[in-house]
């Protein structure tokens, strides 16, 4: 049975960045994080107990091509751990969901379709803005 917390979803119609907000974007990293931290767990065991003995070298290159994905994963999850571990630290610090850039809050849509966004929708855009210029010129 559901809690009246799961049941809470941010709303426009409240304070921003409330206590309530903060607690639900809280736990919604860490359960973020505890989900990626089984996962590598899972990709390190699977590669410790992987037979590596292969005696054929299209299955044995299948093999290690597989592991390098998985190693791939475990990295790209390590970054995010790193950027969901500075989005708690924002939420303690007081300055979770208002962009780095320009102070404006980032937005409850913007924050629930990615907690550890930093930048607001217009600061991302300009961001990006910026780099394809940098590439084309």
């Amino acid at each position: 049975m559901e809690t009246a917390a799961e049941e809470y979803r941010p709303s426009d119609d409240e304070p921003y960045m409330n206590p309530r907000q903060l607690e639900y974007f809280r736990r919604k990293l860490e359960i973020w994080r505890q989900a990626l931290i089984a996962e590598s767990e899972e990709t390190l065991e699977h590669l410790r107990t992987e037979s590596w003995q292969e005696p054929d070298p299209n299955d044995r290159a299948s093999h290690e091509s597989e592991a390098s994905l998985e190693l791939r994963t475990r990295d790209r999850y390590r970054k995010l751990i790193g950027k969901i571990d500075a989005a708690l630290r924002r939420i303690d610090l007081g300055e979770y969901g208002y962009c780095e850039e320009t102070g404006d809050p980032i937005g409850l849509a913007r924050l629930e379709a990615r907690p550890i966004a930093t930048l607001s929708v217009e600061a991302q855009e300009a961001h990006e803005s910026q780099e394809r210029r940098r590439w084309d010129g």
